[in-house]
């Protein structure tokens, strides 16, 4: 298990590392990070890490700005000394929610909590891989409201799905944006596997809308699609680029 430390408290992050050790745990200590800034910087850069313990205050902002500028998607156990967070905190990727000073006990139960769930996945993935096997059938057409008439489209039609301000829009090949009552997890049940992909947490794209691809970091792409303006800057997130590669390379 590898874990990654985010905490701008020496002796809270040395602690930390104390009673992890003390655990009979196979793990391995990546760093211990101080700030939001170095935070995102060391996310985009690394891959993503088994669990994070992060606190909540750090040297330049909250934790939350870390969540709101980048995609994470290991498990979290919140390290603080203060309890007004807890709602948000488990709005993000939340395995606990442990107020200092961290009892050895309760950090324990924390970390078993963690590796339970991460059985369970492995169950599941394990399981959804069969899935895909024998797929139900998969939606040809959405249907869309405009004002007081109704338009349906195929899915060949659609260049992608995206959600921007909370709502969930489909871009079509003839440059139409429609507004869609359907969240990109439940799109992403609905339409072809081999048709789409979820490149981030907003966009799900068709393979044929795609004209280019190109690096954008060490560890990112950037993508174009026909007709959608560069105002949306597609990138695909550091932990789909592996998958996104074999999807393209079919």
């Amino acid at each position: 298990m590898k874990v990654l430390i985010i905490e701008d408290e020496k002796p809270a992050s040395n602690k930390l590392i104390r009673l992890l050790k003390n655990m009979e745990v196979s793990l391995e200590i990546l760093g211990t990070l101080t700030s939001v800034e170095d935070s995102i910087n060391w996310l985009n850069n690394h891959p993503a890490p088994d669990l994070i313990l992060m606190d909540v205050q750090l040297e330049d902002g909250i934790c939350f700005d870390i969540f709101e500028s980048i995609e994470i998607q290991s498990p979290v156990i919140f390290t603080t000394a203060y309890d007004q967070y807890a709602i948000r905190a488990f709005k993000v990727n939340s395995v606990d929610y442990l107020l200092k000073p961290i009892d050895p006990k309760e950090l324990k139960q924390a970390v078993d909590k963690y590796l339970s769930m991460h059985s369970r996945t492995e169950s599941q993935l394990s399981l959804e891989s069969v899935l895909k096997m024998f797929p139900g059938k998969r939606k040809e057409r959405f249907l869309i409201k405009i004002g007081e008439h109704f338009k349906s489209i195929p899915v060949t039609d659609i260049d992608c799905f995206f959600i921007e301000e909370r709502c969930t829009f489909i871009h079509s090949r003839i440059g139409k944006t429609y507004a869609l009552d359907y969240s990109l997890e439940k799109i992403e049940e609905l339409v072809d596997p081999d048709r789409f992909f979820r490149i981030n947490r907003n966009f799900i794209v068709n393979y044929s809308a795609i004209i280019d691809v190109v690096a954008y970091s060490s560890s990112r792409l950037k993508i174009k699609l026909s007709g959608l303006s560069e105002y949306h800057l597609l990138l695909v997130s550091r932990e789909r680029v592996n998958s996104f590669k074999e999807w393209m390379d079919r």
